[in-house]
């Protein structure tokens, strides 16, 4: 089968290959064969070690597909069904997920980051970005790793409910909570960013701000709710004029980056919140007065997945969809081929696209 894979971090191609295989079905876990699988900047993480992945690693993370076998332990799913990637699998048991927080839960990481999840050539070991790997077509994944979705979804639209809009919109509505008539503010106009726009207007706030240096995202966050935009040059002023100067009620972190959140920081209102999205690297960092932490009242929490339960957010979701609320192809820029990841990464850099989606054949 054809698995795209990363050899080295810091090579700027994926190996596009037509000779891998899956690890064998166990009997607590489910192959899935990828219908669909998103292009995000988490998957560029990995190549540039940002994110770092064991080596080497078939990449890809957002994906859905249909269930082609399971083991003999396996009850929640069954060939022929429809499933969205969980690249956070919950066990259900742990302190975690007893709390209601399964996006935390530790139980999978070590075996489905740590055991190779493919083979090359029919002999080398290969791991999957995540512990999954959707650009292949097809994957083994824990049965907790599937989430089983309507079949009237477009494969497409479902793996965008693996990580992009779980994680914008399920910020919103998980972590941050957002009020009716609040002043929100997104830093970051990308594939996440947008749902998190999204997830703002469908929460009722009455001013969502995008700041992206980039002018070319501020008419399409405006299509997807934004009420105003602002570039990094002009955000002091345009504070001023929604705010008074006083800031926004939450402001969404969703670039990765030290300078994001104290941007962030800098547009939250005393005793605002603070949501950080974006996936940082681990050496960047950054310094905040013992003072300010306190006496601001400002709130800073992450949003690991959006704080999202997928079993229970995933039917929101797609009613949402369904609604006409919640849009998911405009978040669609390129729908491509396997053979075009290479470019599509290429585009990915140079910020051109907001989800290309790989249609596998």
């Amino acid at each position: 089968m054809r698995a795209a894979v990363l050899r080295q971090v810091g090579d700027e191609e994926v190996e596009l290959r037509d000779d891998a295989t899956t690890t064998e079905t166990g009997p607590d876990q489910v192959k899935v064969r990828v219908r669909a699988t998103g292009v995000c900047h988490s998957d560029l993480s990995v190549l540039t070690g940002v994110l770092p992945m064991p080596i080497p690693c078939v990449i890809g993370h957002e994906g859905a597909g249909e269930v082609v076998e399971v083991g003999e332990h396996v009850t929640n799913v069954g060939p022929g069904d429809h499933v969205v990637i969980n690249w956070t699998p919950d066990c259900g048991t742990c302190a975690e997920c007893v709390r209601g927080e399964p996006y935390l839960c530790m139980t999978f990481i070590a075996q489905t980051f740590g055991d190779p999840r493919f083979r090359l050539g029919g002999d080398a070991p290969a791991y999957g970005m995540a512990g999954c790997g959707t650009w292949a077509e097809e994957l083994v994944v824990p049965w907790q790793g599937v989430v089983k979705v309507a079949e009237d979804v477009p494969f497409e639209y479902a793996a965008l409910l693996g990580c992009g809009i779980p994680t914008g919109v399920g910020a919103v509505f998980n972590t941050a909570k957002v009020r009716p008539g609040s002043k929100v503010a997104v830093v970051g106009a990308g594939g996440v960013g947008l749902s998190v726009i999204q997830g703002a207007r469908i929460a009722g706030a009455a001013t969502i701000l995008a700041i992206d240096p980039n002018e070319s995202k501020h008419p399409i966050a405006k299509q997807f709710g934004a009420t105003h935009t602002a570039t990094l040059d002009d955000l002091q002023e345009v504070n001023g004029l929604l705010t008074g100067g006083q800031g926004f009620d939450y402001v969404f972190e969703v670039v990765g980056k030290a300078a994001a959140i104290e941007t962030a920081w800098r547009t939250t209102r005393r005793g605002g919140d603070v949501i950080v999205v974006g996936a940082g690297a681990t050496d960047d960092t950054f310094q905040m007065s013992a003072f300010s932490l306190l006496f601001e009242g400002k709130n800073l929490k992450s949003s690991l997945y959006g704080g999202s339960d997928l079993r229970r957010d995933i039917p929101l979701f797609v009613d949402l969809w369904r609604s006409g609320r919640l849009d998911i192809e405009g978040l669609i820029t390129r729908r491509i081929r396997f053979e075009d990841l290479n470019d599509a990464m290429a585009t990915l850099r140079r910020g051109d696209a907001i989800r290309q989606v790989v249609v596998f054949d």
